[in-house]
């Protein structure tokens, strides 16, 4: 699900990675919007943020690991063509699942989009570009998170985003060297895809949520 942009007022948490911590990377604009944050938390209660944090990690690995054993049993199946429709079908059944369980709205966004319905909003795509310049700076993906709060009139809520890397399963449809006839199967699904290129280890998009704040 993507934010919608009206949003007037924005709190956003960088959550840095270890490493990262170490290297002092943290900015004086970073850690007054830590400060910010840490505010918007204690007049919620309970440190109420911090534990919805805590919630949508666990359904983002729900999610990564549900949709690469079923990305990996459909390539071994049926190859890519098999593979594809994972991506365009089972992929958002398990986000509504997954939803309807743990009462996150979950979905994927990505700077190249394959479905034009999973474009990322100008919060997303500053996140995900935020992202691509950590890793670039030594962060690993696999650790690497962001996390904020957001009103909309008196309703706030927390959002949680989590970068997808390129496995090597992924590169039979989004790496660079793709084959002619699953380029031909993507363009019939998506004439407008902008998702390849990719190489091992890039980050390939993020998993988004967004929850009430007072949904427990």
């Amino acid at each position: 699900m993507n934010a919608d942009p009206s949003y007037a007022r924005a709190i956003w948490i960088s959550i840095e990675g270890a490493g990262a911590m170490k290297r002092n990377s943290l900015t004086r604009a970073t850690a007054v919007l830590l400060s910010a944050a840490a505010a918007a938390g204690a007049q919620a209660g309970d440190e109420a943020p911090r534990a919805y944090v805590e919630q949508a990690r666990g359904v983002a690995k729900e999610f990564a690991t549900e949709l690469k054993g079923e990305l990996k049993a459909a390539l071994e199946e049926g190859g890519a063509s098999q593979a594809i429709g994972v991506c365009s079908e089972t992929a958002p059944a398990i986000g509504a699942r997954l939803s309807a369980e743990s009462g996150w709205a979950v979905g994927r966004t990505a700077l190249q989009v394959r479905n034009p319905r999973n474009a990322p909003d100008s919060r997303e795509r500053a996140v995900m570009m935020a992202f691509q310049q950590r890793h670039a700076a030594g962060e690993g993906l696999k650790g690497m998170e962001s996390a904020g709060i957001v009103e909309e009139g008196s309703q706030r809520y927390v959002y949680y985003m989590k970068p997808i890397p390129t496995q090597k399963p992924c590169l039979t449809c989004h790496g660079g060297d793709v084959k002619e006839s699953i380029e031909r199967a993507i363009a019939e699904r998506y004439p407008a895809d902008a998702a390849t290129g990719f190489e091992e280890g890039e980050m390939r998009g993020a998993f988004t949520f967004i929850k009430p704040l007072s949904d427990r």
